[in-house]
């Protein structure tokens, strides 16, 4: 696999067992620089393998990784320092405040002293922790905790952030205060975001997908490469009577009292309409979604899990 200087990942052939489990199948993808890349799979697919090795806390069996230019094989320290990670639970210490908690990682990273302070600051106005700072990790709520957890992952300014499932089990009002400070991080910084979700309707705003299955690749592009590829498009009619849905000759399925029918793509869709402009007075077509492309490429559904 060619290595750009856009790219800040580049994974080659990589390989892991754990026994005589296949956790990771020859693995190859590039994510660019400054992108959302969402990294799909049910569990077990092979993701957090993927993740542990790129962080640099598990060997693997086979294969090259590069971040940000350099190879984990031969500068393991300087990956590390590029890379945040957000994983599904924390790693802080409860009995600390947020604070102390947030010093002690700042610590590992040479953060010390005035430095600390001013990058204290920065990350108190940018996840709003002003309140927090003085409390008890273990008083928090998950959603105050999940945003702890992100300013641990930020507090040495990585190049890379990796978001495992960030905002699982959270409220709507959090998941969107966290997904205002991602944009803001990517834009005003370029950070690059590695993202692994079971909300589809996340990865569906990404710039590239990989999806995963028993380790091995089974489907990549963007999200409306994958749309076109895998899924078709929709047709809802609204106003239409039975009989003039089934002058249209195709399988539609009644809601409520509207109708859907499944067609190809947009191309069968603008036909079918222009066709039979009597029955389509009111209507609406929409693209097949993330979920139905999961669906799709492995058999199995990964929303709500």
């Amino acid at each position: 696999m060619e290595e750009s200087k856009d790219d800040i990942i580049v994974i080659e052939g990589l390989n892991k067992s754990f026994g005589e489990i296949k956790a990771v199948n020859d693995l190859s993808f590039k994510v660019k620089r400054g992108e959302l890349f969402a990294f799909l799979g049910v569990n077990g697919a092979g993701k957090s393998t993927t993740i542990s090795i790129m962080c640099g806390s598990l060997s693997r069996d086979g294969g090259t990784v590069i971040i940000d230019g350099v190879n984990i094989d031969e500068r393991p320290d300087a990956v590390k320092s590029e890379i945040g990670v957000v994983f599904q639970s924390s790693g802080l210490d409860k009995q600390l405040s947020v604070s102390d908690n947030l010093k002690s990682r700042a610590a590992l990273y040479g953060i010390c002293g005035e430095a600390f302070k001013a990058r204290l600051n920065e990350l108190t106005d940018l996840l709003d922790l002003q309140k927090l700072l003085r409390r008890p990790l273990g008083k928090l709520s998950g959603g105050q905790r999940r945003r702890i957890d992100i300013a641990r992952a930020l507090i040495h300014k990585p190049r890379l952030l990796v978001l495992d499932e960030p905002t699982t089990g959270l409220d709507p009002q959090t998941r969107k205060t966290i997904w205002r400070v991602v944009e803001k991080l990517r834009r005003d910084e370029g950070m690059t975001v590695f993202l692994t979700t079971h909300y589809m309707e996340e990865a569906a705003d990404a710039d590239y997908v990989v999806i995963l299955s028993e380790g091995k690749k089974v489907a990549e592009g963007t999200p409306i490469e994958l749309k076109n590829k895998y899924t078709g498009d929709f047709v809802t009619i609204y106003g239409a009577t039975e009989k003039q849905i089934q002058s249209l000759g195709i399988k539609a399925e009644r809601r409520g009292d509207a109708y859907r029918i499944a067609v190809p793509d947009t191309a069968a869709a603008t036909a079918l309409i222009t066709a039979h402009p009597d029955v389509f007075t009111d209507y609406e077509v929409v693209k097949g979604k993330m979920d139905d492309v999961f669906l799709a490429v492995t058999g199995t559904e990964l929303a709500g899990e």
